[in-house]
């Protein structure tokens, strides 16, 4: 896939409907020789239109009109690349949890959860958000995470987590002001109800912070995996993670995981873990579903914020 190809997909599948802003953008970038030329200046796994926007943002730069972000990019070049060399996707979205639930809560209690990829920590506290299905409402406080339940009943309790451990290649620290900078710059920029959500969500992280750990989502697993208390159901968790890995590498952790002890909770596009999407359910509509999995067995389709889970008949 060229790099056009790469903001179109994400244009139509990713933005649409959902972000005018990054639509119009990702189009514009796609079409304009001189910036497909920087980007393709970059290692391929750094040419990701979310990494470019959300760049540009935390550095200050229009979001609004292509041809202000176009001037801007151009002329401030070497500050983005830099970012985006050193910067990654690490979006953090707390949302995710509302589409896990229903998952999180049927598994045997208590859990000790582990996420891959975990950023800053915030889908770490599945028990401590209140959540929104339609009329139904589930515990108190801040945040509510709202989600479009079809094809199952809501929860009707949330999940007992007595351990909580992330391991990230560059875990961020959701007590640094700067970090959670970074996350917001993240969000999509008409998304208000996101950049709430994650300041919310960081003030319940902020008051009880998660072990994050520095590491290889190989290497390093079973260590931190064997951390987990006895007595408490193991569930290694990631969210929109694989795909930044290189195929032999989502192999051997798939391998890894497969032989840890607990349950395997997984929510990636269907082509990242090797679904074929022919033998799956039609996703509701033509936008980007990921598939939420348990144990290597897929479920629902879900939404990349978690504000839909379609679950399979």
């Amino acid at each position: 896939m060229t790099t056009a190809d790469r903001y179109v997909e994400f244009a139509t599948r990713e933005a649409h409907g959902i972000s005018p802003a990054y639509e119009r953008l990702a189009h514009a970038v796609a079409r304009d020789d001189d910036l497909l030329a920087l980007l393709d200046g970059l290692p391929p796994a750094r040419r990701q239109p979310q990494l470019l926007l959300g760049v540009v943002r935390w550095l200050g730069g229009p979001v609004d009109d292509p041809s202000a972000f176009r001037a801007y990019t151009k002329a401030h070049w070497p500050a983005i690349r830099a970012a985006m060399l050193t910067r990654a996707v690490q979006t953090n979205e707390a949302g995710r949890c509302a589409a896990l639930l229903p998952v999180l809560a049927a598994l045997p209690q208590p859990l000790a959860l582990l996420e891959v990829g975990a950023s800053a920590g915030l889908c770490l506290y599945p028990d401590r958000y209140a959540y929104r299905y339609g009329d139904h409402l589930l515990g108190g406080g801040d945040p509510v995470l709202d989600c479009t339940l079809t094809g199952t009943g809501p929860p009707t309790t949330r999940p007992e987590v007595v351990w909580r451990a992330g391991l990230d290649l560059n875990p961020l620290d959701v007590t640094d002001p700067a970090d959670v900078g970074w996350l917001d710059a993240l969000i999509w920029p008409e998304h208000t109800h996101r950049r709430a959500r994650l300041r919310a969500a960081a003030a319940v992280a902020a008051a009880d912070p998660p072990e994050l750990v520095r590491g290889d989502l190989v290497d390093d697993l079973p260590a931190l995996a064997a951390r987990a208390p006895a007595g408490a159901t193991l569930v290694v968790l990631h969210t929109s993670v694989l795909y930044q890995v290189p195929p032999p590498r989502r192999g051997a952790f798939v391998a890894l995981v497969r032989a840890l002890p607990g349950h395997w909770v997984s929510a990636e596009a269907a082509d990242v873990l090797g679904w074929d999407a022919d033998a799956l359910p039609a996703p509701p509509d033509g936008t980007l579903h990921n598939v939420l999995a348990l144990d290597g067995t897929p479920l629902a389709w879900m939404r990349s914020h978690g504000q839909e889970a379609h679950w399979f008949g």
